[in-house]
């Protein structure tokens, strides 16, 4: 029997949850739709290859996009940093950005800001790309070269497949870049593997807990920074993400016996610095969980198993606390920041 909340909602009808599980059969299409195109944007990149590149996202969205920061730099050694909208939105600053690669990933593309500041890109020297759930938007139509996220259409106000769609994506636009014959054959394996995912039973141990810390390194913080957001949005906690190189610095002072700490942990350089973060907040008093890999294929695309793991996780946490996964109070599905 699914479990309903005090408020009545449950599992059936939760949007989140459904939307969740789409993914895997979502990305198995995008993969196959996108070689082509993502074959035409790399013979373009190899031709002039660029000097940097610089991201820009919103949400969910720039946690994705940090996850392709950490790729382009540890597959491809090109600088890669986030741009910040207000520059070109509020300050009207004039950037140079001739020789690079300026890359948006949105699941709307009408956030008025990503489209002023793409414009602005393309105006000082860059190429602009956009990784877009709808390729009709505003954001689709300025840039220059478009990779579509075929996550279709996403209800829940919380982003799940689109956001496991922009991971996908940039997984197999830097694998074929790359030339990462390890990473593109991880990507052959990863809808089975999105699918063994989703069917883990898993369950967030949070007990009445109100705060927590979500922990990753590398590619694993760009995952534990959406963890973070969807523990926000979802179940209205204080949960805030941090680099392994980072929490032990200050804000592990806040951990006391039983303070909640989730890890994302992914089997590459990575881990060792992990697993002694890990043990330093656990004696403290932490009580540490890390989000499982059903089936690992490679340690980039295993944190794509996890967060496909963790949304599950989410809904159901959610509506044991009497929560309505799909509505959380405050949040629309899109917002226009200026």
């Amino acid at each position: 029997m699914l479990p309903s909340g005090r408020n009545g909602w449950n599992l059936v009808t939760s949007r989140l949850l459904s939307e969740a599980l789409e993914a895997p059969d979502r990305i198995a299409a995008q993969l196959a739709a996108n070689s082509a195109p993502i074959a035409d944007i790399v013979r373009r990149l190899k031709a002039s290859p660029p000097r940097f590149v610089v991201s820009a996202a919103r949400g969910s969205s720039s946690h994705a996009a940090r996850y392709g920061k950490y790729l382009i730099e540890t597959r491809l050694g090109l600088f890669t940093a986030a741009a910040a909208p207000a520059v070109a939105t509020l300050y009207k600053a004039k950037m140079k950005l001739d020789g690079a690669l300026f890359f948006t990933v949105s699941q709307s593309g009408r956030s008025p800001d990503l489209v002023v500041q793409t414009e602005a890109a393309k105006a000082a020297g860059a190429l602009t790309l956009t990784l877009v759930n709808d390729l009709d938007s505003p954001l689709a139509k300025v840039s220059d070269a478009v990779l579509p996220l075929g996550a279709g259409p996403e209800q829940s106000v919380a982003a799940t497949k689109s956001f496991l769609a922009s991971l996908s994506a940039l997984a197999q636009l830097v694998g074929l870049w790359a030339e990462d014959a390890k990473l593109l054959q991880g990507l052959d394996r990863l809808p089975d593997a999105l699918r063994q995912a989703a069917s883990t039973s898993w369950d967030l141990s949070l007990g009445e807990a109100t705060s927590l810390f979500v922990v990753g390194r590398g590619l694993g913080f760009a995952i534990a920074s959406e963890g973070a957001i969807k523990l926000k949005e979802v179940l209205g906690l204080h949960a805030e993400a941090y680099s392994a190189a980072e929490v032990l610095h200050g804000p592990i002072t806040l951990v006391e016996d039983g303070f909640p700490v989730l890890a994302f942990v992914q089997d590459d350089e990575a881990r060792a610095s992990m697993e002694e973060t890990l043990s330093a907040l656990s004696a403290k008093g932490g009580a540490i969980s890390s989000v499982p890999t059903a089936k690992p294929i490679h340690p980039a695309l295993d944190l794509i198993l996890q967060a496909q793991t963790f949304y599950p996780a989410v809904a159901r946490a959610a509506i044991a606390r009497g929560l309505d996964p799909d509505r959380p109070r405050h949040l629309t599905k899109v917002t226009e920041t200026l």
